[in-house]
């Protein structure tokens, strides 16, 4: 019989123990300029209950395996180069209890500086988050940082505390003794006891996400990005900074004369989604289980941890991370997405697709040196047909792992472009333009890939703007600010004719074959008039080839406000996937 043997271990500590271990590097706190998302009041909660002498849960850390030669967390001299514990659970509290006993900045979740400023009133020892009236009373201690980084006594700050108290509020000796005796107790949480488990290093992750996720009342679960961060974080920090630094920059426009930056009208990116596209490039895979393993330097075959194995794997990440953040090549890639007929967020309904491409981009760029020109069409045809048929939407690291095995055969520019057509022709089949699609345009789904799919048709066809002179990708330009969309979505049946006339199922009458995109104007202008009373007003406007071209390129059937209202979707259903297929085609 096996014998099962526990896997953690308990140790006490407390909490002047903790932040000195955190400070020379024995414990791998992440460094503390990461995206913090707890909210002020979480913290001002943790402090209150600390100070009553509430519990407030456990820490969970990871013993690092015994690897020597490792670069260390964060900035500045450390005492131990090597954390000898990770933290799996406890980094929101112990980063925030960090931040606010040393003083020290963190970033919110969209990566903009602030501090925690936690107000103290020793009257009642009551906790708060510091605005601007708690700063102006005497009664509060504003921001309690102060009491443990101003290198003065306990008791010389006790005493100027009331001294500036009495000042304004005359006080007796008994409410002066109970006031410094609630100031003690807030210095004394330096001692509050915390206890860890400490799960040995012989357990893999797997394991470790396992335990985090029975142990957490949160049920939050952790997946392999998290591991692979955590490594980046004690092995090669300035790779993690540099990833967050590119997401940062994503999220707001680069000021007029800053140069170049991350910024761009699809997807703000997180670090996990980024290092998906590195490995991916680097490694050739779409699962991180395995790289996970040899990034902490484990050989597969012997089964053994070395320096060098971990450092060469390394090195294949970093080489691969510095082309995946190069601006050059991550505009280029975006541009193909445009040249696709996308233009931005608002059309994406799978960022997986969008990152997945961008790692076929790199590899057509830089190990194939597919000319720009060719590769510009073909990526933007491959994210079309991926997004178009949900192609990562379940088990996205499978099917990624199996098209990088599918592609890695590839020895030239032309069998890799080859390898990737014949994969989209044989999803791409006629019975998937002739069947599939037209049953997945059955839909009332505002981000169905279909219906994104048939607008960059449109865009790639030059399709007017329905009941217009103008053109769809002129009024699509997501750089445009203005009070109203220029494009509005609009019932060509309006839903309430359609009521009006018995129909009451809203996922009919809002089937993505009953839209169009027209200028906001029109949209109010048609309201609720039945096709029949509006269409032949609307219809003087154009000649009568306008009239036909515009129709065709709007999968409108011939004198469609005249049809029955099944006949009509179902009839625009199979018009809009030929649509679809022109714009796609266009790419070839």
């Amino acid at each position: 019989m096996s014998e099962l043997k526990t896997c953690f271990k308990r140790v006490d500590y407390d909490l002047s123990s903790l932040l000195h271990y955190i400070e020379i590097g024995d414990i791998g706190l992440p460094d503390i300029q990461r995206p913090f998302v707890w909210p002020n009041t979480k913290v001002r909660d943790l402090f209150d209950s600390m100070y009553k002498g509430f519990p407030v849960g456990y820490l969970l850390f990871w013993e690092n395996a015994n690897i020597n030669g490792a670069k260390q967390i964060g900035v500045g001299d450390k005492a131990h180069t090597v954390p000898a514990r990770l933290i799996v659970d406890g980094q929101q509290r112990l980063t925030s209890l960090f931040a606010v006993f040393r003083g020290k900045t963190v970033l919110d979740a969209n990566y903009v500086e602030r501090r925690i400023e936690i107000a103290f009133r020793p009257r009642d020892g009551k906790f708060d988050v510091a605005d601007a009236a708690i700063r102006r009373d005497p009664e509060w201690i504003a921001n309690i940082s102060a009491l443990w980084t101003s290198e003065q006594s306990s008791r010389k700050l006790v005493n100027s505390f009331i001294d500036a108290l009495s000042a304004k509020t005359p006080l007796t000796e008994d409410e002066e003794e109970h006031i410094s005796h609630n100031l003690d107790r807030l210095f004394d949480l330096q001692k509050y006891p915390f206890t860890a488990l400490e799960i040995a290093s012989s357990v893999d992750e797997e394991q470790v996400a396992d335990i985090f996720v029975r142990i957490n009342s949160e049920g939050v679960t952790l997946n392999q990005a998290d591991f692979i961060l955590t490594l980046l974080s004690v092995f090669w920090d300035k790779g993690r900074a540099d990833l967050e630094r590119f997401c940062r920059a994503s999220r707001q426009p680069s000021v007029q004369g800053a140069g170049a930056s991350s910024f761009n009208h699809f997807i703000q990116p997180d670090p996990d989604q980024l290092l998906r596209v590195s490995i991916a490039l680097g490694f050739g895979r779409g699962r991180l289980k395995s790289v996970y393993q040899i990034l902490r330097g484990k050989d597969l075959e012997t089964d053994t941890y070395s320096t060098e194995h971990r450092e060469k794997q390394f090195k294949i990440l970093e080489e691969a991370q510095a082309q995946v953040l190069d601006l050059t090549n991550w505009h280029q890639y975006l541009s193909a997405l445009v040249g696709a007929g996308f233009r931005s967020w608002e059309m994406i309904s799978s960022k997986n697709a969008l990152l997945f491409a961008y790692a076929f981009y790199l590899l057509g760029r830089k190990r194939y040196a597919v000319p720009e020109h060719v590769l510009q069409k073909a990526i933007g045809r491959w994210f079309f047909a991926t997004s178009l048929t949900g192609w990562y939407t379940n088990s996205p690291e499978s099917a990624m792992d199996a098209d990088l095995n599918r592609v890695a055969v590839a020895k030239t520019g032309e069998e890799f472009l080859g390898i990737l057509e014949e994969m989209q022709t044989n999803e791409l089949t006629n019975d998937f333009w002739r069947i599939t699609l037209p049953s997945a345009l059955e839909s009332s789904s505002a981000r169905a890939p279909g219906l994104f799919a048939f607008v960059a048709a449109q865009n790639r066809l030059n399709a007017p703007v329905l009941f217009s002179h103008k053109r769809v990708p002129e009024l699509l330009d997501p750089t445009l600010t203005t009070k109203k969309k220029a494009l509005e979505r609009h019932h060509l049946f309006p839903r309430a004719w359609l009521e009006r006339q018995g129909e009451d199922d809203r996922k009919r009458i809002n089937q993505i074959a009953n839209y169009a995109l027209l200028e906001w104007p029109d949209n109010i202008s048609i309201s609720d008039d039945a096709p029949s009373e509006y269409v032949p007003v609307v219809r003087e406007r154009f000649s009568a080839e306008d009239w036909q071209a515009m129709c065709e390129l709007h999968a409108l059937p011939p004198e469609w406000e005249g049809m029955p209202y099944d006949d009509f979707l179902q009839q625009r259903r199979v018009l809009m996937a030929d649509i679809i297929r022109r714009g796609y085609e266009t790419l070839r």
